[in-house]
């Protein structure tokens, strides 16, 4: 069960998370143009578009066939979470008749690109954009949603406003206590140990290793910290950094088997120390503070990461909790990297 928010889901009711019972009423789409292709993936096509009834941009997210009951949770989910603290908006959902489409029009955001922005942010910017996206998930998980497919690529930041808002939720779920959850979700270089062992009761926590990930390869200026070539790969990559000690303390604790023919896997590997990762280059964003902080987000076991209210409270970011009078007012401890 989560450490938090487990039963909101239960106290709101099925109107709240049934989403299966929704009835979608789609509008056309003749205000909408379509102005350049932005991105896109196995289950949309995304474009960047104009609103010609004010002139406004906004972003087109075409749907390619998919089951009818993906669509309803996305559009509930984003309904349920409309107004939300940097969780991108929904503006309009619409139906084209001729190509037999649906499609999600978005706020827009001016979005910098992710290989200039890792290699370029200074820490308090890597401050600010944590805390912003922490903001995101708290306020997310507290109205018992878990995104599951948190990454670079699904956060929108303008750099210049400061502007950051969390994006696609096609892969996003209720979360319910002993709920059994597929585990193909997420992308590799971002998927929780959970995931990539086969554990299928995860909870909110799914999304705090991949905030985890996302840090490191912004203080360690790494375009993704974690880089396997395939599932087992990836799982191999955290074991080298996080031991197998604590690989094996995790899979007891839960009841959980590692079937492979990988002998990689099979073999100990000690803990490396993050300050190991730390160059004459990544020192001023590699901080003391940042690695601790670093340390209590990729923990093998989801029950021991923090929070996303309780990585805010970290004296991490404390700078950046001045100047956001709503951020949570206790601080984490401080003490040793490797505390459990």
């Amino acid at each position: 069960m989560a450490r938090v928010y487990a039963n909101v889901n239960g106290e709101l009711g099925p109107g709240w998370y049934d989403y299966e019972r929704l009835k979608i009423e789609w509008n056309v789409p003749d205000r909408y143009e379509i102005v350049r292709r932005i991105g896109g993936g196995r289950y949309s096509d995304v474009f960047e578009g104009v609103d010609t009834s004010n002139e406004d941009a906004c972003v087109i997210k075409v749907l390619k066939p998919i089951a009818r009951k993906k669509i309803k949770r996305e559009v509930k989910i984003l309904r349920n979470l409309s107004g939300g603290p940097n969780v991108i908006g929904l503006l309009d959902v619409v139906h084209d008749p001729i190509s037999r489409s649906n499609s999600l029009i978005m706020e827009f955001v001016q979005n910098v690109d992710w290989k200039e922005f890792h290699l370029s942010c200074s820490e308090l910017e890597i401050k600010h954009y944590l805390f912003q996206l922490l903001t995101a998930l708290d306020f997310v998980h507290s109205r018992g949603i878990m995104h599951r497919d948190v990454k670079p690529a699904n956060v929108m930041y303008d750099r210049e406003r400061r502007k950051l808002r969390l994006i696609d939720w096609g892969l996003a779920e209720f979360y319910h206590p002993s709920t059994e959850y597929h585990i193909r979700v997420g992308s590799r270089y971002y998927k929780g140990p959970e995931l990539l062992v086969g554990f299928h009761l995860y909870d909110y926590s799914l999304d705090i290793w991949s905030v985890g990930c996302i840090l490191a390869s912004m203080i360690f200026r790494r375009e993704h910290f974690f880089r396997g070539k395939d599932n087992e790969d990836q799982l191999l990559k955290i074991m080298k950094i996080l031991g197998t000690d604590g690989f094996e303390r995790y899979l007891y604790r839960y009841g959980l088997f590692l079937q492979t023919s990988n002998k990689d896997l099979l073999c100990n590997h000690p803990r490396q120390p993050w300050p190991r990762f730390v160059t004459a280059e990544t020192a001023p964003t590699a901080t003391h503070e940042s690695l601790d902080l670093l340390d209590r987000l990729l923990r093998y076991d989801h029950a021991e990461r923090l929070t996303a209210a309780e990585a805010q409270a970290h004296s991490y970011f404390n700078a950046v909790r001045l100047q956001t009078p709503s951020a949570p007012a206790e601080c984490v401890s401080d003490s040793g990297f490797y505390s459990t």
